[in-house]
């Protein structure tokens, strides 16, 4: 893990110079310790990420620009700029762009665990990428997917 050294990071960097394409999603990270990873995300009009779960990180979200649709704990919410999001650890959610504009923001989460080689992982698999290949990946890196709501749902 890499240690805090004091300084700034510029607003177009990021850790390494590092870039990563998740899924239509540009995330930058910007520091990474043992016991917090953050990035900068830009999510374009209609991405999303899936309802999940974090069992061992609470995840942060600082909204800088842009409206995002929420579904944490079952329950629709909406974040606009300036708001923080907060995730706490085991709590499911899911994030979603249905504003129609490119949304940027934030994340961190505490602790960093193994979400920076998810990253790694799911790094440009594309928009053709098998969504049960997302799923396993990302249960071995201790990130947990719900499945999908049905109609047929109790």
């Amino acid at each position: 893990m890499t240690s805090m050294a004091p300084g700034i990071v510029k607003s177009r960097h990021g850790l390494d110079e590092i870039s990563w394409n998740i899924l239509g999603q540009t995330y930058v990270p910007k520091q990474m310790t043992e016991e917090c990873l953050s990035w900068h995300a830009t999510l374009p009009p209609g991405t999303f990420v899936p309802p999940h779960i974090h069992p061992d990180q609470d995840e942060y979200l600082y909204i800088l620009e842009g409206r995002f649709d929420f579904l944490l704990d079952g329950q629709d919410a909406v974040g606009e700029p300036g708001d923080l999001v907060k995730l706490p650890r085991g709590i499911p959610h899911g994030i979603f762009n249905k504003s129609g504009k490119t949304i940027k923001t934030l994340f961190w989460v505490t602790p960093t665990a193994q979400l920076y080689d998810l990253f790694w992982a799911l790094h440009n698999l594309g928009p053709d990428a098998d969504p049960a290949q997302i799923v396993a990946v990302s249960a071995a890196h201790s990130i947990d997917f719900l499945p999908p709501e049905t109609e047929d749902a109790p």
